[in-house]
């Protein structure tokens, strides 16, 4: 007898209220404690597009996108009809012994935009898209180690944290793979490593995750053509930066000559409805990995060129295409760096606007006059990014509009909103930081005061 439908809006009704307890109780309990603290302890009832919204109707502008996940938004529709029309196709996913025609019309699609780079491997995450490039670099190499840059993000399975930059991350799950830092344009640094004979790879991000820190102009070209003298290959990890979000289809295709031997893709590629990552390479690597039917196997993986992936990603490649998606990326991402970077003489506590398309860090710095420095020598003593954090704070509390700080210790917010704003959002935006850059600027009041809270905790927790 076939079981009864599972009723998920009964259950969300009857046990949605207890969302944080559960949490508390069954998963990261630092979670609900962080979100407690900061006040963003919300809930939120539904979404779509660039907005939530909470049991009242409120509306809350997104500008973090899943941290980049959401580049149309969430549930678009095209992306949810492909994903409901797959699974009533019944089609006879995953079994293993067949070559479906879903994976390789995607690959074909994405190939289409990467001329340089031959095959893809399909697998589940951003993480699993790195993991794959940093096996398939060693293999095709015969070398063990892996260069990364100082504060890269790759991930934090096991080999993806070999190459991570911050050693917060690390601690506590040392030892992990071979593995060596240089600074982010570091061209010496760079050749000094590959002179040692032993370097399979270069992972680098075109513009950095973390602090929102670009690649120097012409080094990725540069390095290119010193891994490639010394028999190395050039990772470009496009997990956050690729599809769209840089203003063009992937960040590193703005500097021209440079063509990676591996381009490891993820989170916009999902549509925001069903996990994918995709590592896009040379026919050479692959055929060095794959060298022969007794090795077919011998890297996979389990849910890897699942139906309702390719569906999505085909829906997400094919909205961009139609709603020029990133082009609006480019246009939009361009006013909006525009019209912060207005701002930096206005506010002697801004210091810088960065960033490329709809990828943007606002840095903070130490102020000029006597009453905010004493303010901010205070933040900084207890824990460096508190500021950043008492301007997220009030962005959430009095204007609605989610973001996050940038990394651990860095006075940097990264705004990545999903890639179909507009004028519209980009003004709600800029009207509401500025409101709450003025309120930081009179050095009292209730964002010095939850300051002053968050210097307390913070000396707490040491």
């Amino acid at each position: 007898m076939p079981a009864d439908p599972l009723d998920l809006a009964a259950l969300i009704a009857e046990r949605g209220s207890e969302r944080y307890e559960l949490h508390a109780r069954y998963l990261n309990p630092q979670l609900p404690r962080m979100l407690h603290t900061l006040g963003f302890d919300r809930y939120y009832e539904r979404a779509e597009g660039p907005y939530f919204y909470d049991a009242e109707g409120n509306e809350y502008l997104d500008m973090l996108a899943g941290f980049g996940i959401f580049a149309l938004g969430r549930h678009h529709p095209v992306v949810r009809a492909a994903v409901q029309q797959v699974m009533d196709l019944d089609l006879p996913d995953l079994t293993r012994f067949d070559c479906p025609p879903l994976p390789g019309l995607l690959a074909e699609q994405l190939l289409s935009y990467t001329p340089e780079l031959d095959r893809v491997f399909f697998g589940n995450s951003g993480t699993e898209a790195v993991e794959t490039a940093l096996k398939f670099a060693r293999c095709a190499t015969g070398r063990t180690r892996v260069l990364y840059c100082d504060h890269a993000f790759h991930g934090l399975t096991a080999g993806s944290l070999s190459v991570n930059g911050e050693s917060g991350f690390r601690r506590g799950f040392d030892p992990l793979l071979p593995d060596t830092a240089i600074p982010l344009g570091d061209l010496g640094a760079l050749a000094r490593e590959l002179r040692k004979g032993d370097v399979a790879a270069l992972i680098v991000e075109p513009i950095q995750g973390k602090g929102v820190h670009a690649t120097p102009p012409g080094w990725l070209l540069a390095a290119q053509q010193l891994l490639h003298e010394h028999r190395a290959l050039l990772i470009c990890d496009e997990v956050q930066t690729g599809i769209g979000r840089t203003g063009s289809f992937f960040a590193y295709q703005e500097e021209e000559g440079v063509q990676p031997d591996l381009v490891c893709a993820a989170k916009a590629l999902s549509g925001g409805y069903v996990p994918i990552g995709a590592t896009l390479g040379k026919s050479w690597i692959f055929e060095k990995v794959y060298s022969s039917m007794d090795r077919v196997l011998v890297h996979s993986a389990s849910f890897g060129s699942n139906g309702q992936a390719m569906a999505a990603a085909l829906a997400t490649l094919h909205v961009l295409r139609e709603e020029k998606v990133v082009e609006n990326s480019c246009r939009v991402g361009e006013l909006f760096r525009s019209r912060l970077a207005e701002l930096v003489d206005r506010y002697e506590l801004l210091a810088e606007v960065r960033g490329r398309g709809l990828m943007i860090g606002i840095e903070f710095g130490r102020p000029r006059s006597l009453k905010l420095r004493t303010g901010w020598t205070a933040l900084q003593a207890a824990r460096k990014g508190l500021f950043a954090q008492m301007v997220v704070v009030p962005l959430l509390h009095r204007h609605r509009i989610l973001t996050q700080v940038s990394g651990d210790h860095l006075e940097v917010i990264k705004l990545i909103p999903p890639l179909i704003i507009t004028e519209r959002e980009v003004d709600r935006f800029v009207d509401a930081f500025t409101e709450v850059m003025d309120d930081a600027h009179r050095g009292s009041g209730l964002m010095w005061d939850f300051g002053r809270t968050l210097v307390k905790q913070a000396v707490g927790s040491r």
